[in-house]
This record gives structure tokens, sequence and C-alpha cells, in this order.
């Protein structure tokens, strides 16, 4: 899949501590508001790029709007949470976002580590859901020939 660098909501971002992406999708300030997601369901795709030890850690991926750029005193639209146990480098994760949810401005992601210090870092996609559950992670430096 090719990704836009609009898309883009964190690039092998590294989380420790609760918070946003690094990257934010704006809507513009139009009126009506756009609606993203009501005619194909999008998802965000969280691939695993790094991650240490596993055991005794929860972790909370959310999307989320807010008016905004920084993302302050944002809405959470939807969460998924992942024991530490159940995520390893290179796996994708999908969070579907309901449609007709986003009402702000700004959208993006958030990490929240609800358990354990350990670092996780992740690159966030927001995509059609068709398009992104077929997305495949692979290791970086690799080479086509």
């Amino acid at each position: 899949m090719y990704i836009d660098a609009l898309q883009l909501l964190s690039d092998a971002q590294a989380f420790t501590t609760d918070t946003a992406s690094t990257n934010t999708i704006d809507l513009g300030n139009v009126t009506p508001r756009r609606e993203i997601g009501t005619g194909e369901p999008l998802c965000l795709a969280i691939a695993v790029d790094v991650y240490a030890t596993p055991t005794g850690t929860d972790y909370e991926f959310r999307f989320i709007q807010s008016e905004a750029a920084d993302l302050s005193n944002p809405d959470i639209l939807c969460s998924v949470t992942y024991t530490g146990a159940s995520l390893a480098a290179g796996d994708v994760r999908y969070l579907p976002i309901p449609p007709g949810s986003v009402s702000k401005r700004y959208v993006g992601a958030y990490f929240n580590n609800v358990t354990g210090t350990t670092t996780v870092t992740a690159t966030i996609v927001l995509g059609p859901q068709s398009m992104i559950q077929s997305w495949r992670v692979y290791a970086k430096g690799y080479r086509v020939s």
C-alpha cells in the first residue's frame, strides 16, 4: 500500500509516556465540516516497529479529535487496549473508526501507557479500511532488485 505523507500520524515514533502522535490531520475550517469515513470506512493501522519486554504492561491506542492543532483537550472517538504479551515487533493492528464520529478540525492518534514503562515504537497510518488491512510491515533497509 502506498502511504501518503498526509495519512501518516506517527512515523516510527517512540512511545513511553502518554502522548499524542507527532502529526495531525487538518480537516480544514469549512462549513459544513468534512465527514471523513462516512462513505468508505476508515481505520488506523498501528505497526509495531520496536517492542521490548512484554510482561506486565498494557497499552492503549486512541483515535482522537481536537479543535487545536497540537491535539490538546481531545475527544476520544475510539480506542483499543493491548496487553504487552499480545504485541511483537512487526505486528500490525487495526482500529476501526466509527463513521460520522469526527466533528472537529484536527484528528490524530494518542498513546496511553496504561501500565508499565516499556517503550513501544510504532508507525500509525489513517486510511480506508478496505486497503489498509492488506498492509504489511517489512524490516527497514530492505532492497528490492
